[in-house]
């Protein structure tokens, strides 16, 4: 399903943190702090495993649904190491770019995902931007790693409740911020200012690039200004979570009263 400009489309994925395996949802369903809309089980599940399950399941007064082995295949994105089951984790920060932007209060800076495919990468972003507290991480359904077991383990379990923002693709991301009103700065190493010098207007997005390809050719048209981090030592570039992590901590000694 296509996010439109204007038009705020949900998914079940902009809802829901969908783990699957046996192990991770026993995870799941064994943390209090975290809330299971439901359990979905592979119809040839039996045993001991399955039993654990479901044991967990009605321990948590969680519903479990019984579906078939490739069912829960399709559903869990992941056809080798579903396990024959899923949870989905309802994510109380998980909301539609649209809907952010709709708010009285919208974010001020947010960071777009753009073909971050690496699950670790994306989990240490979660992290990182979580905790210098950003209001916003737009991770797109397409061509970015979707929020899976290994993005919440990078993450150390922060996805669950990180600021995460859905839309349909980068470039439709850029398309709406932009409309908003936001400057969409992204990093390249040889722009002239950097992540330190640089001037960052009220309402910006940060897009951060895959190391391998940088920014899209969809979203390059959209970015308004380039920075740079300053590299020593014959380094040309940091990995794209160092780089988000460098970006974060600057916004938040900039928002501190004392910083010059």
């Amino acid at each position: 399903m296509r996010e439109v400009p204007g038009v705020d489309n949900v998914s079940p994925k902009d809802r829901f943190v969908t783990v699957y395996g046996r192990k991770p949802v026993l995870e799941a369903l064994a943390d209090d702090g975290l809330s299971v809309d439901k359990v979905v089980l592979a119809d040839t599940a039996r045993g001991p495993a399955a039993r654990e399950i479901l044991d967990a399941a009605r321990a948590r007064g969680v519903q479990v649904q019984r579906a078939s082995a490739q069912r829960v295949k399709v559903l869990a994105g992941n056809g080798k190491q579903d396990q024959g089951v899923l949870a989905d984790v309802v994510a109380p920060r998980m909301r539609t770019l649209g809907a952010a932007l709709g708010d009285r209060r919208p974010p001020s800076s947010v960071l777009l995902l753009d073909g971050i495919t690496t699950p670790a990468n994306v989990g240490m972003i979660l992290r990182t931007a979580t905790a210098a507290g950003l209001e916003g991480i737009v991770v797109p359904r397409k061509g970015v790693a979707g929020i899976d077991p290994l993005v919440v383990k990078a993450s150390a379990g922060v996805a669950f409740t990180a600021p995460v923002l859905r839309c349909y693709t980068a470039e439709e991301a850029a398309g709406l911020l932009r409309s908003a009103g936001y400057t969409l700065i992204a990093m390249d190493a040889g722009a002239r200012n950097t992540v330190f010098t640089a001037d960052f207007p009220a309402k910006v997005a940060f897009v951060l690039g895959s190391e391998t390809s940088g920014v899209t050719d969809g979203v390059r048209p959209l970015i308004n200004r380039w920075v740079s981090i300053p590299m020593s030592g014959g380094v040309e570039s940091l990995n794209v979570a160092s780089a988000a992590a460098v970006l974060c901590f600057e916004l938040v000694r900039r928002s501190r009263p004392d910083s010059r």
